[in-house]
């Protein structure tokens, strides 16, 4: 009988065990607001902009907070900008075209990332949209 209810417990953590992974933590979302989520020391947004609109938004972003570019890649699909702060922090910040009239921000601060710091600079993207 041991053996049987070890056998159950054992089957039920190993259930459960995928659904504990990663860290997933959906912070706001509404429809036509886009949808923002913390991903594993990402912060992930969907904007109801044009891609365009969001590369130029998220370049006046780093302008406005004072950060300094490190590097840029863009075509018209994708554009990753590599930012640093003034302690020297890494910043990497992608535009994602997903339609024509939407689009993905992923922010990552550090290695493990800062939500705070990437929620600032994803409300400064938005101020300048």
């Amino acid at each position: 009988m041991k053996t049987v209810w070890k056998s159950w417990v054992i089957l039920a953590v190993m259930a459960v065990l995928p659904l504990l992974s990663g860290c997933v933590a959906v912070l706001a979302g509404a429809a036509g607001a886009g949808t923002v989520a913390w991903v594993e020391g990402r912060l992930d947004g969907t904007l109801d902009k044009s891609f365009p609109k969001v590369e130029k938004a998220a370049d006046r972003a780093i302008t406005d907070l004072q950060f300094v570019k490190i590097s840029e890649k863009k075509d018209a699909l994708n554009a990753i900008l590599i930012v640093r702060t003034a302690e020297d922090k890494k910043i990497e910040i992608k535009v994602i075209r997903v339609g024509d009239t939407t689009t993905k921000v992923q922010i990552r601060v550090g290695v493990f990332g800062d939500e705070g710091q990437s929620l600032a600079i994803l409300d400064r993207i938005k101020a300048n949209l």
